[in-house]
């Protein structure tokens, strides 16, 4: 590996952090309330799992990091809307996120509605518009196109991708079943359905989006380049379970234990921590396994599934 893990994260956190500011409309105006509660779910904190993903894919497959910067944002505004909303009262009621009062505490119930609403609609409008002066050259590296831009098949199908992860057989759908699932007991197969869903279709979506930029008749590669997303989401969440348990407040920035007081089906509640923690590991192996005989371009993919179950936040 060319770079140790800590600094191709915090390289691609600063780049998307960039990206995002000039994809979120300006302060100011009639709307600067809801632009200031955009820039504020958007801005304030995240680990930025998604579009690092979507950069180290993209640079797995030798693509440029300015081809990627328009699909990291719109994986990452869909990410924050999901929270908005996700905290609601309606939701989980949740007062914090990210150390910081939760968007609807912060402005108020509607403010956040719509906020998470304009940012759902706005990462489908940079997908479809993928404009030439942001996918052009950043910091020196220049476009793999001469537009600076995607191809609109390539576009095309980035905005079917985070449509499908996000909506009734993705994200929206995982919501709904967590929702239902309040008070009862899942089997293993009926949590990590759930979990599928509502977190691993947008860790899923964030290697599809750059597979699509890339354009390549690779069948098999994108295949295992799914299978190894796939693991990583549900790794991702039951460390997220087992963090609900053994992390604290000030550490994970938001209410810790928030999954036990609302009676919510987690792994750690099913299988006890260390059942849990063995699950985890397995699923890293499996993202690990789906990536084996590739390239060393690929370690960045492997380091990041390596850091999603190390992670104490």
């Amino acid at each position: 590996m060319s770079r140790a893990p800590v600094d191709f994260l915090a390289a691609y956190r600063t780049r998307v952090d960039a990206a995002l500011l000039e994809c979120l409309p300006p302060l100011g105006g009639a709307s600067s309330r809801l632009s200031e509660a955009m820039r504020y779910a958007v801005t304030v904190g995240g680990k930025r799992v998604r579009p690092v993903l979507t950069y180290a894919t993209g640079r797995a497959l030798d693509l440029p990091l300015a081809r990627l910067d328009t699909p990291a944002c719109a994986v990452e505004m869909l990410h924050a809307y999901s929270l908005v909303h996700d905290d609601l009262p309606a939701m989980d009621d949740d007062d914090l996120r990210r150390g910081q009062p939760t968007c609807h505490r912060r402005f108020d119930e509607a403010t956040a509605i719509l906020a998470g609403d304009a940012l759902q609609a706005l990462a489908f409008t940079i997908l479809a518009n993928d404009d030439p002066a942001r996918g052009g050259e950043r910091d020196g590296e220049p476009a793999a196109r001469p537009d600076g831009g995607t191809s609109a098949v390539a576009r095309l199908a980035m905005v079917r991708i985070l449509g499908e992860a996000s909506g009734a057989d993705g994200m929206a759908a995982g919501q709904a079943i967590d929702l239902e699932a309040v008070g009862r007991t899942l089997t293993l197969e009926a949590l990590e359905n759930m979990h599928r869903h509502k977190t691993g279709a947008l860790i899923r979506a964030s290697v599809a989006l750059a597979v699509a930029v890339a354009e390549r008749d690779d069948r098999a590669l994108a295949a295992r380049l799914d299978g190894y997303a796939a693991a990583v989401g549900l790794s991702f969440q039951i460390v997220d379970d087992i963090l609900d348990v053994t992390g604290d407040t000030a550490t994970l920035g938001k209410t810790q234990g928030a999954d036990i007081a609302l009676d919510k089906p987690t792994y750690p509640a099913l299988l006890g921590l260390d059942g849990a923690r063995r699950h985890a590991a397995d699923t890293h192996e499996r993202a690990l396994a789906s990536l084996d005989g590739l390239s060393p371009a690929f370690d960045e993919l492997r380091a990041l599934a390596t850091y999603v179950i190390e992670r104490t936040y």
